[in-house]
């Protein structure tokens, strides 16, 4: 039997960072929201693990080891990748990936591991891992792992911009840098900023009370507010940056006229997992 799910993007509606941790990760209070930009994975049984479609994949791989041992068994198991989500943008694409193959591949065991025990497998692999286990909008605190649903307003479409020029350093790098310049003085209030802004959502444009990402910034952010977003940001530790609108003919317009900085998507929120 051969399984098939979407692998959703994600953007960071809003990432504020904290402290270094005694483990190396950064203390951040963030919050996640999928769109519907998907990688489509397909998985079934083999005589060995092998995963196609991606060259450069070790998520995926690492994964589905990760469950074979949990689970006592042979990594057994052919996953197949076709990827739409650009690499290393900042929108979580081989995070997803892992994910949606964990998924998967648990549906296909005959005794299926209970969402704690995935959790614990997912958070080792990455920080946005975990959060692609389940549906939904969701505050990520700690490292980013800790995970918590949040009831958030749908109803926006999303520009997403790649500028061609952008050039991300390391994930680690970046918050090297967030490091050496003191990013973290303020933390506390900003962090009470988001969750204060959290509590009072009603409307899609409470969404422009987020504070801004910590970690990364952009001129396409200007350029997007000049078009008609509510919202725009960086994802992640960037470089992809996104606009949120409220019509879409004002969302089409605003990827049109930014189509010369780089590659550029009109989607919406995605719910599913």
């Amino acid at each position: 039997m051969i399984g098939r799910r979407p692998a959703p993007a994600k953007i960071n509606l809003a990432l504020v960072v904290g402290p270094a941790r005694d483990d190396r990760r950064h203390e951040v209070t963030t919050v996640l929201q999928r769109i519907d930009l998907c990688d489509r994975i397909a998985l079934g049984p083999a005589p060995a693990l092998t995963v196609t479609g991606f060259p450069d994949d070790t998520l995926v791989s690492a994964a589905l080891r990760a469950l074979a041992a949990a689970a006592g068994l042979e990594p057994r198991w052919a996953a197949a990748i076709e990827k739409h989500i650009p690499v290393a943008a900042g929108l979580g694409g081989g995070s997803s990936d892992a994910a949606t193959a964990l998924l998967l591949a648990n549906d296909l065991l005959d005794e299926p591991l209970v969402a704690e025990r995935l959790h614990a497998l997912a958070a080792p692999l990455g920080a946005d891992v975990p959060f692609f286990l389940t549906p939904g909008p969701q505050l990520g605190e700690n490292d980013g792992t800790q995970l918590s649903s949040v009831d958030l307003p749908q109803d926006y479409w999303v520009v997403v911009v790649l500028p061609d020029d952008a050039r991300k350093s390391s994930t680690a790098a970046v918050y090297s840098e967030f490091d050496r310049r003191a990013g973290v003085a303020g933390y506390e209030e900003r962090r009470a900023r988001l969750l204060g802004a959290l509590a009072k959502m009603r409307r899609a444009t409470d969404l422009a009370e987020l504070p801004p990402n910590d970690l990364a910034s952009s001129p396409v952010v200007g350029e997007l507010l000049a078009r008609g977003a509510f919202r725009a940001d960086v994802s992640g530790a960037g470089p992809a940056v996104y606009g949120l609108f409220l019509r879409e003919e004002d969302a089409n317009a605003a990827a049109r006229a930014l189509c010369t900085l780089g590659r550029t998507w009109v989607t919406v929120p995605a719910w599913y997992g």
